[in-house]
């Protein structure tokens, strides 16, 4: 028996890929492990065959891979979904319209964005990811909670535990504070 075996066939992310993209190295990439969930009464339940993961490409974003994804999907619009996105860092400046324009045009598709980093290289990044909450997307820092998920769901690990660095736990906390920060002012 395998020690983690890709469900359905699909490609887990090699171990090295994840730690340079999740921990505390500074990644140059985007990845973007994603589930989607279709609610059932009071339940979310995971959609079959709508799992994995991501990267960015050549004149595309993660984010905008993603959303080229979705129509072929064909999501029921009398069904509520929910897209969890596990992403190496925030939506950019450019991406952040794309994704409320899509939300905004999705009403039965909820975003829940958990982020390693925040990305800050192009001015507007904050107003970006607060239009995104106006938008209804939920959005937080990946947690050892949200990395221990993805390490089980989308590495193959190979049954090897996952470990945080004491440093990615003191990254974590100022991360989370930096974006509450961000999210909590309403800038003019």
């Amino acid at each position: 028996m395998e020690d983690n075996p890709a469900p359905s066939g699909r490609s887990l992310m090699d171990v090295d890929t994840f730690n340079s993209n999740f921990g505390i190295i500074w990644a140059t990439e985007t990845y973007l492990c994603y589930e989607v969930e279709v609610r059932e009464e009071d339940t979310w339940v995971p959609v079959e065959g709508l799992q994995g993961f991501l990267r960015n490409q050549v004149y595309c974003h993660a984010e905008l891979c993603f959303l080229d994804r979705v129509p072929s999907w064909l999501l029921d619009e009398g069904k509520q979904y929910r897209l969890m996105w596990y992403i190496s860092w925030s939506p950019c400046p450019d991406c952040a319209p794309k994704l409320v324009d899509f939300l905004r045009k999705n009403s039965h598709v909820q975003l829940r964005i958990f982020a390693a980093r925040i990305y800050t290289k192009l001015d507007g990044y904050e107003d970006g990811l607060r239009r995104l909450q106006d938008a209804g997307a939920k959005l937080a820092i990946m947690t050892p909670k949200e990395l221990q998920h993805c390490w089980d769901t989308f590495v193959d690990n190979q049954g090897q535990q996952f470990e945080p660095e004491l440093e990615l736990l003191e990254k974590i906390r100022a991360r989370c504070q930096r974006l509450e920060n961000i999210l909590r002012i309403q800038g003019n």
